[in-house]
């Protein structure tokens, strides 16, 4: 799921070099935080958020394959 989101990020973002992902695990929820430059951070979070929703749904429908529940947090 690491690798989803870094892709993601890096595809959308000017400074791919900024892009940092982690993932934790609580009980049956995996933590994805992503953090990006501040110049770039509109870009991940889109129009009204679409992108950002979409990256949460796609990392939902990978988590949900293993049973589990995400949560991703786009970090300044």
């Amino acid at each position: 799921m690491q690798e989803l989101i870094s892709f993601i990020a890096r595809s959308l973002v000017d400074n791919p070099d900024g892009v940092q992902v982690t993932v934790t695990e609580e009980d049956d929820t995996l933590v994805v935080d992503l953090a990006v430059d501040k110049d770039d951070l509109g870009k991940v979070i889109g129009k009204q958020g679409r992108t950002a929703r979409a990256m949460r749904s796609l990392l939902s429908a990978t988590a949900g394959k293993e049973d589990k529940k995400s949560r991703l947090n786009i970090l300044e």
